[in-house]
């Protein structure tokens, strides 16, 4: 998220508004019910709805993409899809979630965030919905792109909303929140076959039916939506309506020049790195799997497994990582768990497929790595929220292009060894950048002018 508009007080500069939020707003346990103050029960169910509302829509935020990877092989066979423009599928997540969510911040300062995740949600309902009646190519790959936008703007403000109406319940709610996505990533990929054959086949079908889920979703969201009746911001920090943001015109924090800082460009590097091996897992592992024999079944499960060996690393790796001065060891231990499963699935995708699996999550456990790592690269709360917006914006929009290679290279070469070759390949410079971010060092350091003083 970008850093937003901070309080003129000294102690405040370079504080996101995200912060100053969670201190100002009131939770949702303790929301007033009418003039003469807060019902505890009327507020006890509002904060449950809350509670279920982000749940819902945590689990809304993968299935878009996990949901096709088992069935691509008929998506492509029944549109007339190439491996190239099946290539560009895996792509389309990245794209948006880098343009997207750079919008993101705006849209929830003139509408609330409340209201553009409601938006988001019905976004997810509406292209997950229509792209199963596709008729080509070109109308599916817009139609996720729209399901594809709502994920983004959500990935990015549901922490927002988090912070802002459970100040004292933070730690609790991201654990449901990516408990949510976890189980949302890994249960769309397992069930995706066997419930498309329960429903006679048809891929429209296995894809379309995700979104009764979007569809809760939404109905969740809308309570919350006319409850909160949130308002946008204007420039200062003044709300539409006149209010103030805690009393005070609110000032914009000075921007560190972070295109100066060589942590800020190692840590985008391997963002976008580990980015492209994840979503090239997601969208190729299991036509990987069936091309080497493996029924469709199972190669979802194998996909599903990959995703939920990512639940317990994400709890542990974060508070291991910060623990240290530097993460260069895990940096080199992910990396290299993900050279032996591409190796493993190079030289025999069928002898061992629930180790390849195993392996290949791991690596992808890079992505808990880097968030933890861009929250320890940065003294100050804005830097680290400026930081944020660069390296997961830059990092995306880098990892499109080894993304739209994947398809050509398999078309052109008709097996998985080379295209699998060059995601190991990957794996060295995402090991070189990673080990040079992991260094114990602050982008303000680097990124200010000589003459601007250094805030400790």
């Amino acid at each position: 998220m970008p850093a937003a508009e901070t309080t003129a007080s000294p102690r405040n500069q370079d504080r996101p508004q995200t912060e100053r939020l969670a201190e100002s707003a009131p939770s949702a346990s303790s929301a007033p019910s009418g003039p003469s103050g807060p019902s505890a029960p009327s507020a006890r169910y509002l904060g449950w709805l809350f509670a279920a509302a982000i749940a819902a829509a945590a689990f809304n935020l993968r299935p878009v993409v996990t949901s096709l990877g088992p069935l691509l092989d008929q998506v492509r066979a029944d549109l007339g899809m190439n491996p190239s423009l099946a290539g560009l599928l895996t792509a389309v997540p990245s794209l948006c979630f880098a343009l997207f969510g750079f919008a993101a911040p705006a849209a929830a300062r003139r509408i609330g965030p409340i209201a553009v995740i409601t938006a988001g949600m019905g976004a997810i309902t509406a292209g997950v919905l229509a792209r199963s009646f596709a008729g080509g190519t070109a109308v599916f790959l817009l139609l996720t792109a729209l399901a594809l936008a709502g994920v983004a703007v959500s990935n990015v403000l549901l922490p927002v909303v988090i912070k802002r109406y459970f100040p004292e319940k933070v730690g609790p709610m991201i654990g449901l929140y990516s408990m949510a996505l976890s189980a949302g990533t890994a249960l769309a990929a397992l069930v995706s076959v066997p419930l498309t054959d329960s429903l006679g086949g048809d891929w429209r079908y296995g894809l379309g039916v995700w979104a009764v889920l979007g569809a809760l979703a939404v109905l969740l969201w809308l309570p919350l939506l006319f409850a909160k009746r949130e308002r946008g911001e204007r420039e200062g920090g003044e709300r539409e309506g006149g209010e103030r943001e805690g009393g005070a015109v609110a000032a914009a924090p000075a921007r560190l020049p972070i295109t100066r800082s060589r942590t800020a460009w190692a840590l985008a590097g391997f963002f976008g790195l580990q980015a492209t091996g994840a979503y090239v897992v997601m969208g190729w592992l299991p036509k990987i799997f069936q091309d080497a024999g493996i029924d469709k079944g199972t190669s979802g499960a194998l996909l599903a497994v990959t995703m939920v060996i990512g639940v317990p690393v994400s709890f542990v790796l974060p508070n291991l990582a910060a623990r240290r001065g530097d993460q260069r060891l895990f940096v080199v231990v992910l990396a290299s768990c993900g050279i032996a499963g591409y190796a493993g699935l190079m030289l025999a995708p069928a002898g061992a497929p629930w180790a390849w699996a195993v392996l290949v999550g791991l690596s992808n456990c890079a992505f808990p790595l880097v968030l933890t790592m861009i929250g320890l690269r940065a003294r100050t709360a804005g830097g680290v929220a400026q930081l944020s917006v660069f390296v997961q914006g830059v990092g995306y929009l880098a990892s499109v292009l080894g993304l739209v290679l994947i398809g050509p290279i398999y078309q052109l070469t008709g097996e998985w060894n080379w295209p699998l070759g060059f995601l190991a390949l990957l794996l060295v410079p995402q090991m070189l950048l990673g080990l040079r971010a992991a260094r114990a060092r602050h982008i303000e350091d680097e990124a200010v002018h000589p003459a601007e003083p250094v805030e400790a």
